[in-house]
């Protein structure tokens, strides 16, 4: 190659750099532009007790939180009023309501881990329980496979149960020596991911999958690494870590794309905007961090009174739904139980 070739493809690497940045900083400046006008919020009661996670369907039409007072309670939301209604509460479980999630293609099928030793499938348009299956211990976490075909199930003693949802059976189990936080397939169903704490240090253990042999450990946090959550498209997924920082990692070649320092406290929950651009981060920080993911920067935040230790965007709007560990305005003893819309402008009832 001539120099003056090369010198032109470095210009024109460097112009194509320059137009990225200025794509990267023009969406920045309108989703601060936004949310300064879209920043209202809505209540809404769901529960008699703390709740612990909530998530929405896959097209957005419902969404579901569980809880302390070991309910899964169902909010329809109205897309043209902005605005969540409950629909149902289901009973079932004997203990509480650790995590939930819905199947991703199937707008009707949800599932919750209790700490009663069971996960239950949940069918909305006939408000009842599907199938209750018996683990071995008390459940925290939970996940759907892309495929929608298998559960992922992990419980207080670190043994992650595997349960194909057509059988509605147990079909593998594998105990870990470390302990185990949160789970989550990648896109392409092919690898298995899990945040862990060994000695204290943070890391992501990824397996292939479905034979559960670990091809990657990644040393990602100096401490407990505690949440994670792929982006709509899976080409990056992202971490919270007890050491209060969330770290961007690209999914396909594994090396942090950039660190968000601006909580202060261990990093609870994280959620990822339909576009993929959006990250919000809550902790016990008394404040929701809005991030603008190719930048770092932040976008917006939410200043909230207590702990938050669940959230999650639309998927498709810019709409964000999280609770907090809110007590009651009269009795402050008592858990408020309450799920929270922002993103409203305050222009509709």
């Amino acid at each position: 190659m001539s120099q003056q070739h090369g010198e032109g493809a470095q210009c024109k690497q460097t112009e194509r750099k320059g137009k990225m940045g200025s794509s990267y900083m023009a969406y920045f400046e309108e989703m601060k532009s936004y949310f300064q006008t879209h920043n209202k919020q809505k209540e809404y009661i769901g529960h008699n007790s703390k709740v612990h996670t909530i998530g929405w369907n896959a097209d957005g039409r419902r969404l579901a939180s569980g809880s302390y007072d070991k309910c899964v309670t169902i909010f329809v939301f109205d897309v043209h009023r902005e605005t969540l209604r409950k629909d149902y509460t289901y009973k079932g479980h004997g203990d509480s309501v650790d995590q939930l999630c819905w199947h991703p293609t199937h707008s009707e099928q949800l599932t919750s881990a209790s700490g009663d030793k069971t996960v239950r499938i949940w069918d909305t348009r006939t408000h009842k329980c599907s199938a209750t299956i018996n683990t071995k211990g008390e459940n925290i976490n939970i996940t759907w496979s892309p495929d929608g075909q298998t559960i992922a199930v992990g419980n207080k003693e670190d043994l992650v149960s595997f349960i194909d949802v057509r059988s509605q059976k147990i079909r593998h189990e594998q105990q870990f020596k470390f302990e185990v936080n949160e789970l989550s397939w990648n896109n392409a169903n092919d690898l298995f991911y899990l945040t862990n704490a060994q000695s204290g240090q943070g890391y992501i253990h990824i397996y292939n999958y479905p034979e559960m042999e670990l091809v990657h450990s990644i040393h990602a946090h100096p401490g407990n690494c505690i949440c994670i959550k792929f982006e709509p498209q899976g080409r990056y997924f992202a971490t919270g870590s007890a050491d209060a920082l969330v770290s961007i990692w690209d999914a396909q070649e594994l090396y942090c794309k950039r660190t968000l320092p601006r909580l202060e406290w261990p990093v609870r929950t994280l959620s990822f905007s339909y576009d993929g651009q959006l990250l919000a981060s809550g902790s016990e920080d008394q404040t929701i961090d809005i991030a603008h993911v190719d930048t770092g920067e932040r976008v917006a935040h939410i200043s909230v009174a207590y702990p938050t230790f669940t959230l999650a965007w639309h998927p498709r709007l810019f709409l964000l739904a999280y609770a907090c560990d809110d007590k009651d305005d009269r009795e402050r003893d008592r858990d408020a139980g309450t799920v929270k819309l922002w993103g409203l402008s305050g222009e509709r009832s």
